[in-house]
Formats: C-alpha cells, structure tokens, sequence
C-alpha cells in the first residue's frame, strides 16, 4: 500500500501551532516526552480516568519489546522511532500485515506518510503531530477526519454547528442530528410541456442547522426521483442495422432555437420558512462527506421529473436553463416558492450565494452545461464522467456508436428513463401525449439511419460556448471509460486552457466510477481544499497546492503522480507494417447471431491475435520500443484504405500486448461502510484499484470508429469511390498510458464492433496499403 497526498501544505511553527490551538490541541508543554503524552489524551473523546487512560494507551506499542502505557512511565526519551510506531497504529494500519514492528520510519517511508527524521524536541514534536493530524491513514481518513467520526468535535471546548478550518480545509463540527430537510419550487422563465404556464422546479435542500450562512453543493440529477425503467427498454433501439449510403453534401447548422416562455406564477406572499420537507437518503457520498463540514446540499432532478413540470429533452438548452435556474435562486437572483399552487415566495437567505456543482456521468454533465452559460453564483464544478458534447456520447465520426455497455440506447431512450413524471399515474394521464410526440421528434431529430452531425447533436455541445465560462473548473475521468468517452474531458480541457479561471483535472484507471474513499489518493481532502478556498473563500492556497494534472499509474498500484499537461505537444511519427492487404467484414450468418448475442465471445477473438477465429475480419500492425514509453494524448493512425462499395466503415484498436498482471478497472471494496463520513453520520465503503490475480494477454489502450464517408467531418457526408484508396486518418480516443519495455503496441483493425457500433453482416470488404504510421504523443 502507497498513501499518495496532493491536498497539502507546511506552515511555519507558529501558523502550526495557532491552528493545533484551534481544534484543541495545547502545545505549551516544554518536554517532548510529555508532550505527547498530553496530546494522545486530548484525543480521547469521552472524559477518562487517568488508570482507564493508561490501559488505552497500553493497547499501544511504543517499541517492539515495551506498551506505550508502560513507555510512559519510563525515562526513556521520545525518538522518531516511538511516535511513528504509535502514529502507525493510530491511523490503523496493521502491525506484521502493513508494517514492521522494529522498523516504524522505513514503513513510514515505504507507506509514502509524513514524517520527520528526527523527533527529539517539543518543536520538532509539534510539526510532526500537526503532519500526523492531516495524514491518511488505512482507512482513507487523516487522523482528525477519524477523531472527528468518533465526535472530538463534540467536545464542550467546540462550538457546535459553527464552521472550523484546519490547513485550510473545513472540518467536521456540524452535526447530522440538526440538519434541516426542506423542499421548495423554483420557477424557471420557460415552458418545456407547452402547457402556457412557465416550469417550476421541484428543489430538496439539506443543510446544516447554524447561525451563518453556508456554501452550497448542488448536484443536478435526473434519476433523483426515480426512473422508467420499462420505459426505456421499451424505447431500447435495435442495434442489428445495415449501413447505408448517405447523400453527399454538409450539413447546415445554425444557432439553438429561443426558449419558448409562459405565463409566471403570481407571488401572493413571502415566508421565511419552507413549508414541506424530504425524507433524509443517503447521496453522492462526496455531498454527505461535505455536509457535516459546512456545506448545504442540494439536489434537482429538473424538467420532466416527479413533482417538477416539463418534459425531459436529454441535453438540450431547456434542461440547461432548468439546471441553472436553481443556482440563480441560490444567488439571489430568482424566485421560488413554498409549494406548486399558493404562490408564497421562499427566499435561499441561509446560503451565502456561492454553488459549486458535483456529480458523476450526467449528474457531471450538467455541471458542465451550466458552467457553459456563465451564470452568477456558480464558482466552480467539479465534474467526473461528464459529458461535453453529445455527439461524442451517442455518435462517432458519422457513426452511432453507443456508451460502453449500452447498446441501442440514445438521447430518446435516456429521456424516457428519466422521464419520472410517467411514475405517477395522475401526471402521467396528463402530460404523456405531448411527451410521446416529443420523443417521436427526438428519435427522427437525433438521426439514428445516418449518425452524421446535425443541429439535434449541435444543440446538445457545450463545447460552443466554452468562452463562457467563469467557474473554475476540476475535472475528474477514468482513463478506461467507454461510457463518458475520454474525447469528452480532453476536448473540453484544450478548449479552456487560455481562460482566465482555474482549471484542474484528474485521470484515474477506473471505468465509469467514483474515486472518493480510495486509501492511496486523497481525493475527499483535495474537494475539501478546494471548495473551502472556492465557497467559504479561504485563502487557503488551493489554486496552487493542487497540481493542474494528476494521473493515476496505469502499471504500479497505489501510485498517482503529478503531470505538466494534457495532451504533451511532443509527437513522435512510428511507421508500422499491417500483416494483409485485405479484410472483409461479414461473417457466417450463425456466428453473426452469436457475436450479438455475446459480444464479448465476439473481443476475445477479434482482439486476441494469436486467435485465427476471425483473422480474415482484422488486419493487425505492430509497434516495439526499445525503451519505456508513455502515451500523453491523442494517438493518430494514418493508412490508405479502399471499400470495394460506395460505403464502408472502420473501427480499430490500439492494444497494450504481453503478459502482465494488470491494474482492474472496477475497484475492490476493501471495507462496507469502512469509511465514517462524520459524526454518527453516513459512511462509504473503502474501495482502491488492486492489480488482477492473473496476467492477462493484452489490454485495451483505446479505440475509433469512423464512417468512411465521414472521413473529413461528421458534419461533412462525401461520397466514396468502389475500391478508391482514400488516404484517412484514425483519431484513437485520447489516453495516458505507461507501456513498459517488454510489451508491444498493437493496432487491430476491422470494421463492425459488436460491442459498439451497429451491428451488420454485409458483405463488404476493405482494401489496405501495408505501410501505414502511428503518429504518437510521447512525454
């Protein structure tokens, strides 16, 4: 195990010691050795008599042979040695199993844990508790987080329910008993259900119970109020389609049509205080993590949802304008009102005005899509999985090519699924005749038969209005998501680079996940870090503690390292050699069947190339390196290929070849509900990235697909020319990936992907120019 700390800073002495005086810690005491004895004991929570103290501390090692009760009542002076075998134990790693016993400060370092090489003097004691205090320990928690869940705070030097920042970061002093649950209805200046009257929005808020005004943590979420299940598998498209031939020429795009409005609601009164309430659930653990820290939560399911008005439109302006409504209510700047009818206006007076938004996949996405408005009050997001554009979620290069795991899914389908207003009978008796036309639009706007770029998937970029963000911005992907695919962050991450805000990002090995309660990163801390500098305005230093680019090692376990950037401008041109001249795309009709059946039956043998299965289906190149390499950015395949008809379609794949042990992309829980978010609070479960069991053959580093007619532009349909070489270029999903020595790039290339594209067996075959070049971003 390797603990990994980026959230960190080193105060002088006297900073340090005015802040151990603020949670409590007393540093007057001039002998080291008793010093720490007086620290230990302030950490214990409930009052103890001073024989129940010394069996605790007897429960301790100080050394290999001595009890730290018994080390206590020796003359033997405090060593580093001592207080890291006892800091050791206090952050719960186990003695033999994480650490050795007769050597604490080389199973520190080994740990990757603060330390400090000599602890002889009160001083040096000091800076070594105030490191211990804020270092992780087996369980994801620094010292004080753990203190905390065990109610230190509690304490009656603590005022309850008041905010408290320690290094920068607010602690645990509110308490869960005292959270206030209210619901309110925030009026938008737009009518989605086309019902005359302008939508109202249905808004659950969580927050402390406190005299000052709190930060919020807002998450749009559509699925908040329940899905259609039924529905959308009944919307769930089939997959096993034919390409077709597409008529020449570009598509024309123009601005997003204007918000159509209705009447607004007349205020008739105004109230202090909201009149329903929600029932408590647990939520993004991050929210639950941050609301006994001082930061109210807030959650919206938006148009088209139970309890709120309009239709769900997937993605498009409207459900920008609703997701922002609520900040702009936060800030001040919008009204809401106690209920659906009476008109009694609630003013957000508990909220100092500042929002950040959270959430992972769509919930991120809409963070997204309101950063891109500009709107007041937003100060940042931090968006994990999230979607930039569309396009890049349901289509390819002028292909439909479906979120990993999802095939026959689309913008139709997902609106459906979260089209919760269709749960309650009542509702959906009166509005699902204008939603089943919308969907009929949607599934002819969204362009399933041509998978080109058009004004449906336009609308639905917020790409086109990057220059509008003022936020600042922490972005968080996995770097084997094939759901939110990484083309989503990277393109986003080039396109702010010259604004004038703060722009972090973070690539994980994970799949489509959350990386919060992981032990060997501190994701939480560095969330804390940031949005008490960002909603509680510290001036904590966060914009320049936090490195701008952290990447998590792709070969080493526990091991996440700060980059310089994303992509590195350094390219590297590699001619590679493809094995054939010619590959076809059908298959017999029976295998079809079973491919699409069992897709994955169908990778293991297109992508296994000591596998002859499907060998007449791929071309395969190789690429060996006579030293390490690490891919930063966008690889770029450039080949010479000919369809022997007027349409064709390619994907390929760029594979990590050789033997190895490597990392899963699902995490391993480690512990159910090992990780306490506070004081008799929620708790997550301890997960981390653990290396497989058994070496694998090869491993997906990334992928493309592009319609051969869209080999300019998705936008741009142009004919092809039966057995026609053209000369293309293949976009590989953006990567960063450490490919060791001893192990080959591999590129596949075929043309249907079973687990992706739209399946067909037709009888197709593609023409190839051996010689070919990978253009490859190196760091």
């Amino acid at each position: 195990m390797k603990i990994n700390q980026f959230a960190q800073s080193h105060p002088d002495l006297s900073t340090i010691k005015k802040e151990l005086q603020l949670v409590g810690f007393k540093t007057e005491q001039t002998d080291a050795k008793k010093l720490f004895y007086e620290l230990l004991k302030q950490i214990q929570i409930n009052p103890t008599s001073s024989s129940n103290f010394q069996e605790k501390l007897n429960q301790l090692l100080a050394t290999n042979q001595e009890r730290l009760g018994d080390f206590f009542s020796t003359e033997t002076p405090l060593s580093a040695e001592v207080f890291y075998l006892v800091a050791l134990q206090l952050l719960g790693f186990q003695p033999t199993v994480d650490f050795k016993i007769d050597q604490p400060l080389e199973s520190v370092i080994k740990l990757n844990l603060f330390h400090h090489e000599t602890i002889d003097t009160t001083n040096q004691l000091i800076e070594a508790w105030y490191d211990l205090l804020n270092t992780h320990g087996k369980n994801d928690l620094t010292l004080l987080d753990s203190i905390a869940a065990k109610g230190y705070f509690t304490k009656s030097e603590f005022a309850p329910n008041q905010p408290l920042f320690f290094k920068g970061k607010a602690q645990a002093t509110f308490l869960a008993k005292d959270f206030k649950y209210e619901t309110v209805y925030v009026q938008t200046d737009f009518d989605s259900d086309f019902d005359g009257k302008n939508d109202l929005l249905k808004v659950e808020i969580t927050r402390p119970k406190t005299d000052v005004k709190v930060p919020v943590a807002y998450t749009a979420s559509p699925y908040d109020q329940g899905v259609n299940d039924t529905l959308g598998e009944q919307l769930t498209h089939n997959v096993n389609q034919d390409l077709t031939k597409k008529v020449a020429g570009e598509i024309k795009l123009t601005e997003p049509q204007p918000l159509k409005h209705g009447t607004k609601q007349k205020t008739t009164d105004s109230t202090g205080q909201a009149t329903e309430t929600h029932q408590p659930k647990p939520g993004y653990t991050l929210n639950d993590y941050l609301l006994v820290r001082g930061f109210a939560s807030v959650y919206v399911a938006g148009i088209g949802t139970i309890d709120s008005d309009g239709l769900q439109t997937c993605g498009d302006p409207q459900q920008t304008a609703s997701t922002i409504a609520v900040i702009e209510w936060l800030h001040g700047d919008r009204i809401a009102f106690t209920n659906r009818t009476d008109g009694i206006e609630i003013k957000a007076d508990w909220c100092n005005g500042n929002v950040a938004m959270t959430g992972r996949s769509y919930l991120g996405t809409l963070a997204i899509a309101a950063a891109t408005t500009g709107v007041s009050g937003l100060k940042t997001i931090i968006a994990e999985a999230a979607i930039s554009s569309w396009y890049d979620y349901y289509r390819e290069n002028g292909l439909v090519v479906a979120p990993g795991g999802f095939q026959g899914e689309d913008a139709d389908v997902l609106a459906g699924e979260t089209f919760s207003r269709s749960l309650r009978a009542g509702d959906n008796f009166k509005i699902r005749p204008t939603f089943d036309k919308y969907l009929k639009q949607m599934e002819a706007d969204q362009d399933r038969v041509t998978g080109s770029y058009n004004q449906f998937w336009n609308d639905r970029n917020y790409r086109n209005q990057m220059k509008n963000i003022k936020a600042d911005v922490m972005l968080v992907h996995g770097l084997n998501d094939w759901n939110v695919k990484l083309r989503n962050p990277y393109e986003l991450w080039q396109g702010i680079q010259d604004l004038p805000i703060q722009k972090k990002l973070i690539l994980h090995q994970g799949q489509h996940v959350y990386i919060n309660a992981f032990p060997s990163f501190d994701f939480s801390d560095i969330v804390n870090l940031w949005l008490s500098h960002e909603l509680y305005e510290i001036d904590n230093h966060a914009e320049a503690i936090l490195p701008n680019l952290i990447v998590q090692d792709n070969v080493q376990p526990d091991t996440w390292y700060k980059e310089s950037n994303w992509p590195n401008n350094s390219t590297t041109h590699k001619k590679v050699q493809f094995d054939r001249e010619i590959f076809k795309n059908d298959v017999p009709q029976a295998n079809f069947l079973q491919y699409s059946k069992n897709p994955q039956e169908w990778r293991n043998q297109i992508f296994n190339i000591k596998d002859k299965t499907l060998q007449d289906n791929r071309v395969v190149a190789t690429a060996e390196f006579d030293k390490e390499i690490t891919i930063n950015g966008e690889v770029k395949l450039q080949i010479q290929v000919a369809s022997d008809t007027n349409l064709g379609m390619l994907s390929a794949v760029l594979l990590d070849y050789g033997d190895a042990k490597r990392l899963n992309e699902n995490p391993t829980i480690l512990a159910r509900h090992g990780v306490p978010l506070g004081y008799r609070w929620y708790s997550d479960d301890l997960r981390e990235f653990t290396l497989n069991k058994k070496a694998t053959p090869f491993k997906l580093i990334s992928e493309v697909h592009l319609n051969l007619q869209n080999r300019t532009s998705p936008a741009i349909n142009e004919p092809i020319e039966p057995n026609h070489f053209y000369n293309v270029e293949l976009n590989f999903q953006p990567t960063f990936y450490r490919l060791p020595k001893d192990r080959k790039l591999t590129v596949v290339l075929y043309s249907t992907d079973y687990e992706m594209t739209n399946r067909n067996n037709q009888q197709i075959s593609y023409g190839v120019i051996p010689e070919a070049t990978l253009a490859i971003p190196f760091n």
